[in-house]
């Protein structure tokens, strides 16, 4: 006993004692009077309730679009419940004298039919139909190439290919050798040619005249060792038609 006493007391030499008693946290106890007289101190205080912020929708004009898309097509099966509901309750004598009325009608109707049909079918063109019965439609000729007669050293009978979708004036190696040109000159040009391959040029035959109706034009060759055509053995591109300045009618 006189243990626990001095252990309780406080030291005199300014420490603590050892036994020490906790702090009661979080507990709270009320006490009732008899009188019922409640103590009139401080109120707690009682804190706003915050309010959460509205989140903003992404992208409201999408959600303003599916409004009006929801309320159309309420709008619309509205609209077609009407006509669902919607009857005539007509005897058989007043259909007998409303008959008159409609006669004339019915019965224009039933003496032009034939022609209604008529008016009823669309005629379609070769390349419409074409497409709906699943044909090849006739191949038209490509006005961007024609064929011009023009006189070329060497040769009687000549025609050349005006090509509007070519760069260059184009010759056989072939061609070169038999009119006997001159010398050609040597060019480190890259052709590539419409199966994607690539060919290199044996070089460029410089102002070679070709006479097309009373005009004689300096032209620019570009030979290449291809096998050609023995009827139209020559290609002449945009350079050689911007030279002559030519106005071609090509439907004509």
């Amino acid at each position: 006993m006189l243990s626990g006493f001095f252990q309780n007391q406080a030291s005199t030499s300014g420490t603590l004692p050892s036994n020490t008693i906790p702090n009661p946290k979080g507990e709270m106890k009320a006490i009732t009077t008899r009188s019922g007289v409640a103590y009139k101190g401080p109120s707690i205080p009682t804190f706003p309730k915050k309010t959460l912020p509205k989140p903003n929708i992404p992208y409201p004009l999408r959600l303003n679009d599916q409004k009006l898309r929801k309320k159309a097509t309420n709008q619309m099966e509205k609209f077609f419940q009407i006509f669902q509901d919607l009857h005539f309750d007509i005897s058989f004598a007043d259909a007998l004298l409303l008959m008159p009325k409609v006669a004339s009608t019915i019965k224009s109707l039933l003496e032009n039919k034939d022609k209604l049909f008529e008016l009823a079918k669309t005629p379609l063109n070769e390349n419409c139909s074409a497409m709906l019965l699943k044909k090849l439609p006739e191949k038209l000729e490509d006005p961007g190439k024609f064929l011009i007669p023009c006189d070329f050293p060497g040769m009687d009978v000549c025609h050349v290919l005006a090509d509007l979708g070519a760069s260059i004036n184009l010759m056989p190696l072939s061609i070169w050798k038999k009119v006997s040109l001159p010398k050609l000159t040597p060019t480190r040009m890259t052709l590539e040619l419409a199966d994607r391959s690539i060919t290199h040029p044996k070089g460029v035959a410089r102002v070679v005249f070709v006479k097309v109706g009373k005009f004689h034009f300096p032209t620019d060759f570009v030979v290449v060792d291809f096998e050609a055509n023995p009827w139209v053995p020559l290609i002449l591109g945009r350079s050689f038609l911007g030279t002559g300045r030519a106005s071609i009618d090509v439907y004509g």
